[in-house]
């Protein structure tokens, strides 16, 4: 960066929205670097929000002084106010204080809440025009044509923060659409690659969330086990890139350096590499269109020696399957995937169910959930069809567990 375009690209206004998670807590070490690089001025904060860490959330309202700090466990307001008191920053809690912190006036919102929690607060930003760092993908799956509706009556701009769709967003020529042939991201296999079924009959939460090579959140790390994560990417992908279900795919990468590649119709294939570090794909959400620098590691080939790539095995890991049969279905099916896929995941990291009843719970809720073929006209349809949906996935967790 340099003078004029660094300085107004330093001092847009940040919210991060979910800010004690794996995603939150990389997005402000960012912010802190580039305090240290370019001064004390550089994204200042707006407003801070988390679920239920009431003492991380204080700690890094007092470091970067938000004007606002929000936590959606109302349980714990009186918590947050004694943690703040004294120190000016307003504090809000639950829902609606979330959904506050989304509206308030910050040119660039990080939005890190995992699930379709993040969709409300989504909808908040891109309708007042915000930039959003995106890295929730369930929004997208569960808002499908409203999110994307949403973002086409705004001003927003969408700045994927995935690696593999912030890789596509910055290789995708959309000025050549007609050249794409496929988009396909890159799986590391999580850490059941290889295995075969009846060896994951006794996986335990603290195996599924002990990812290879990615820093992560619990959820995330088993979705990434299951390869669901993957799947929700490809409806994600669908969405954001306008691209059909027949241009998207899938290969295994264990090795996590290429995050996505590009086939070209002239047969050129663009591949984006970098280190597997989220901090990478966060700043380059913060910069755009610049790019600045981050503290994020270093990419070094002659040490990796060797990038492999194989075929998903979806017979071993059905959750792909039926991510990629929902994109195809679309109507609601992508709805009704991802809420009995976090119930399914909540219900395994409480140890309630399996990690093999992780694909029949969804499975199960698919095939029991009729209204699949409908449409979601907006937000509120949206959020019914996810409570009906989640309701159904629980009953069957219980079935399940008996």
């Amino acid at each position: 960066m340099s003078g004029v375009e660094q300085a107004r690209a330093l001092a847009r206004r940040l919210s991060v929205l979910g800010s004690t998670g794996s995603v939150g807590v990389s997005t402000l070490d960012i912010v802190r670097h580039a305090r240290a690089q370019y001064g004390a001025d550089a994204f200042p904060i707006e407003a801070l929000t988390a679920n239920t860490n009431v003492e991380l959330l204080a700690q890094q309202a007092r470091e970067f002084r938000p004007k606002f700090a929000a936590i959606a466990d109302a349980a714990r307001h009186a918590d947050l106010c004694e943690a703040l008191a004294g120190t000016g920053i307003a504090v809000g809690s639950g829902n609606e204080a979330v959904l506050e912190a989304a509206a308030r006036p910050a040119e660039i919102v990080m939005l890190a809440i995992v699930g379709c929690a993040g969709l409300p607060p989504a909808l908040a930003a891109v309708k007042r025009g915000a930039r959003l760092a995106l890295a929730n993908k369930e929004c997208v799956v569960a808002g499908g044509e409203i999110f994307r509706d949403a973002l086409a009556q705004s001003r927003a701009v969408v700045i994927p923060v995935d690696s593999e769709h912030s890789a596509a967003f910055q290789m995708l020529d959309f000025r050549q659409a007609h050249a794409i042939e496929k988009l396909t991201l890159t799986a590391s296999g999580g850490p059941f690659r290889g295995w075969k079924r009846p060896q994951m009959a006794a996986v335990t939460p603290e195996q599924a969330v002990a990812h290879p090579n990615w820093s992560m959140g619990a959820k995330i790390s088993v979705d990434s086990a299951t390869l669901m994560n993957k799947g929700l990417e490809l409806i994600e992908a669908h969405y954001l890139f306008a691209l059909a279900p027949g241009q998207l795919g899938v290969i295994v990468h264990p090795q996590s350096i290429v995050h996505c590649l590009v086939s070209y119709s002239d047969g050129a294939v663009l591949a984006h590499m970098s280190a597997p570090d989220m901090r990478t794909p966060i700043a380059h959400a913060l910069g755009w269109p610049l790019r600045m620098a981050s503290p994020a590691q270093r990419l070094d080939l002659a040490a990796i020696r060797q990038l492999t790539f194989e075929e998903p095995d979806t017979g071993c890991f059905p959750c792909l399957g039926q991510a990629e049969d929902a994109l195809r279905e679309g109507g609601l099916a992508p709805i009704i995937l991802n809420a009995a896929n976090e119930v399914a995941v909540e219900a395994f990291l409480r140890r309630k169910i399996g990690f093999l009843d992780i694909p029949r719970v969804v499975e199960e809720t698919l095939a029991n959930d009729r209204g699949a073929n409908g449409a979601a006209t907006d937000l509120d349809a949206v959020l019914a069809i996810d409570r009906r949906a989640r309701a159904l996935a629980g009953g069957i967790c219980r079935h399940v567990a008996l």
